[in-house]
């Protein structure tokens, strides 16, 4: 059962009371003050947790309290604390202030922890207020009251690309042959009832892989930012992800005649939406291109070109274009870490405005260069490296050459003339 909201009532622990008592010892006159302090209260805390993928154990239980402090005794005894309790979240869970609405904490990384209640201080027993002139005081503290609050829990989870489109374009296929996940697969719309995750492992080295996540959400129709269909719930749990993978079917299945259209559509319903998701870099997917309507195909590749979208073709079910579809969302991701890394903003579904720029005449496969595999370009950069420094060997021969020859022809040329002059006196001399 995935749940990705959920409402819970937190209190700390109150503060133990501070004892009144006076010391009654044989052969100790007048002993004086002896009441001890009250123990600290009990903190609830939130720690996001890995092992957790859904808010699902507070939808059952949503009421938490900590410990309270033991009261102060005599004999100047210090109360025991109370215990601390430790609510578990997944990361990427967002809590909220119910009655402010104000964001107490965003949980992004595993292994954080924030008290969200903290407990109450012990009171001071009536030793604290003994003075020269006040030798008997009766006077104690109360423990401090615990902090009660009413959160609101969100789930978005963490994923680097978020895949979208209509219901039964085969996002769940797609999610399955790329990754390890296995959602529900039928031949009718909405079988996707929540989201998916699927890590994509990439590279020849499987000691250090090139991977990222991927999220499958439920399908969107027209009208899902009124509640049609499923509604827009789940598109929380695309807000955080570094590229949208847009599904557009061009087999005549969906029953929809126009795959344009299509696109359309769901991009109005992102904006709809809000929180910047039409504006995230995106790659144009043309889906079940085993079955394709060439008219549909053609026309949507056009459209995609026109706006300088990056387009693939693919086939789940074959395979065709599945490997260069990972190898190009393996490129955005990397290239939107090193952006948002060196301070730089992500605006706008074109990240590589310098490709895609006019439309194709055929659909060539696109090899796995063009995909962005990065151990291909190193080879390319290599050869072409040892061309130059070939160019450049064979240039500076050349000019060795030339340097070496022409002096030779001018002390020939003198030698020549020297000879001419000396022949020339001989016979001028008979």
């Amino acid at each position: 059962m995935f749940v990705d909201q959920a409402s819970i009532r937190v209190a700390s622990g109150g503060g133990g009371n501070g004892c009144m008592a006076f010391r009654r010892e044989k052969f100790v006159p007048r002993g004086g003050p002896s009441g001890g302090d009250g123990g600290r209260g009990g903190d609830v805390i939130m720690e996001s947790s890995e092992r957790h993928n859904t808010l699902v154990h507070f939808r059952f239980n949503p009421e938490y309290k900590a410990q309270r402090g033991r009261h102060g005794e005599g004999s100047n005894k210090t109360g025991a604390d109370g215990e601390s309790i430790v609510l578990k979240v997944p990361v990427g869970t967002m809590v909220y202030d119910e009655d402010t609405g104000a964001l107490v904490h965003d949980f992004s990384e595993p292994n954080e922890r924030v008290v969200i209640a903290r407990g109450g201080r012990g009171g001071r027993g009536n030793q604290h207020f003994a003075t020269p002139t006040h030798q008997a005081p009766t006077e104690h503290e109360p423990g401090r009251p615990a902090e009660e609050r009413r959160l609101r829990l969100e789930l978005k989870l963490l994923a680097d690309v978020g895949l979208v489109g209509y219901p039964n374009v085969g996002k769940s296929t797609l999610i399955s042959r790329i990754s390890a996940a296995r959602p529900k697969i039928a031949d009718y719309p909405f079988t996707t009832l929540q989201p998916n995750l699927g890590v994509v492992a990439l590279g020849d080295d499987p000691r250090n892989p090139i991977s990222f996540v991927v999220a499958d959400i439920p399908g969107l129709i027209e009208g899902a930012s009124e509640g049609a269909g499923l509604g827009m719930q789940f598109l929380r749990h695309v807000e955080r992800t570094r590229c949208l993978v847009h599904l557009v079917d061009v087999s005549d299945a969906s029953g929809r005649p126009d795959p344009v259209e299509d696109f359309k559509v769901i991009m109005g319903e992102l904006d709809k939406f809000g929180a910047g998701l039409d504006e995230k870099p995106m790659i144009v997917v043309a889906s079940k291109c085993d079955v394709a309507n060439p008219d549909k195909l053609e026309s949507l590749r056009k459209f995609v070109a026109r706006k300088k979208l990056e387009f693939y073709e693919i086939s789940a079910v074959t395979g065709e274009g599945i490997k260069d579809l990972e190898w190009a969302m393996a490129r955005y991701v990397e290239e939107v870490r090193r952006r948002l890394k060196a301070g730089e903003t992500v605006v706008g579904p074109r990240l590589f405005t310098d490709e895609f720029e006019e439309p194709k005449a055929a659909a060539a496969p696109r090899g796995p260069r063009s995909a962005g595999n990065r151990q291909i370009k190193k080879a390319a950069k290599t050869v072409r490296k040892k061309r130059e420094n070939m160019a450049t060997k064979k240039a500076a021969k050349k000019a060795t050459k030339k340097a070496t020859k022409a002096p030779a022809k001018k002390t020939a040329k003198k030698a020549v003339k020297k000879t001419a002059k000396k022949a020339a006196k001989k016979t001028a001399k008979k």
